[in-house]
């Protein structure tokens, strides 16, 4: 097996609906300039609030791609 080597990223998604929106956001925008994407780990879930209510779920994600560095 060739060895390669994976980046990782964090990124934050937010959703006015769901923590899944949230991650979802997070990870269909990095696909779009990002090749090669391998797993996204969900680290942290939070909410934005605005007046005791709730406006954002926040979801923090580390996210790996295959690293393709030049020589």
């Amino acid at each position: 097996m060739a060895e390669s080597v994976y980046k990782v990223i964090e990124l934050v998604g937010t959703s006015t609906e769901s923590w899944e929106k949230a991650a979802a956001a997070a990870v269909v925008r990095a696909s779009k300039t990002l090749r090669d994407l391998r797993v996204a780990e969900v680290v942290q879930l939070d909410l934005q609030l605005k007046s005791g209510k709730i406006e954002a779920y926040r979801a923090k994600l580390k996210v790996s791609f295959k690293y393709e560095g030049g020589q």
